[in-house]
């Protein structure tokens, strides 16, 4: 049997101590009735997972994942920056693109059921899970492993709009060497992750109310169109749908 957990509202982040990150909780709001169930959209990020027995990874996605368990399933999990994950997992981005994938696969059957003990177990899982993430991250920092500092910069270039050759020139890679480098830290090409950070930028701007088309051009869309067929090709959906809640295609 479980413990007891403190009471989340259905969904609630916080910033991580761990440099760039989001801490979050999922879990049903006493009382009242299940909320809708919203598809996940590519973000650029890469998520550590609990759900109670179990430690699993999102990978970075390309189009839009339904999310696991149902409604009434509690869920903790530690968001990592763009292209920050691989260092703290100690695998390639894109070997998880587009995968949900058990812990267990990644650290050892062994390792991975001692920790999901531990967040089973702890009196806040999401404090567990993300001191999980802070001990592995500095053991691998202690062995030289970090996250790439040159494509830290580079997500600030591309979600601030700069183009991908811009953002090239400016960290002094060349195109294919960018593109290799992207492939194993964000999962995908580093054009892949300009469309993505963009569109969320759109969402963002529609989330506090901008009109559609004022959040296109906004974000670095050409027009609303644009960004309609944007929000189809990754998503599914048009944003009108997705903000009503719908499911992809």
């Amino acid at each position: 049997m479980y413990p007891t957990y403190p009471t989340y509202p259905t969904y609630e982040e916080r910033a991580s101590a761990l440099a760039g990150a989001v801490v979050w909780a999922k879990s049903p709001a006493p009382g009242a009735a299940a909320a809708a169930v919203r598809p996940v959209l590519p973000d650029g990020c890469m998520d550590l997972l609990w759900t109670p027995g179990r430690l699993f990874v999102a990978g970075p996605d390309t189009r839009a994942q339904l999310p696991q368990g149902g409604p009434g399933d509690r869920f903790a999990g530690i968001r990592f920056a763009p292209g920050t994950a691989p260092a703290v997992l100690g695998v390639p981005a894109y070997e998880l693109r587009d995968r949900r994938v058990e812990l267990a696969d990644l650290w050892g059957a062994a390792r991975a059921r001692r920790l999901t003990e531990r967040v089973d177990a702890a009196a806040d899982p999401v404090a567990a899970l993300e001191s999980v993430a802070l001990e592995t991250a500095e053991r691998r920092a202690a062995d030289g492993v970090r996250p790439d500092p040159l494509l830290t910069r580079v997500v600030r270039l591309l979600d601030g709009g700069a183009p991908v050759a811009a953002a090239a020139d400016e960290v002094g890679l060349g195109a294919r060497t960018l593109h290799r480098r992207a492939q194993a830290a964000f999962g995908y090409g580093p054009k892949t992750l300009a469309r993505v950070l963009r569109l969320q930028r759109a969402l963002a701007l529609v989330g506090r109310g901008a009109p559609y088309a004022s959040a296109a051009v906004s974000a670095g869309y050409a027009d609303q169109a644009h960004f309609t067929r944007e929000m189809r090709a990754l998503s599914g959906m048009t944003p009108s749908g997705y903000g009503a809640g719908g499911a992809p295609a």
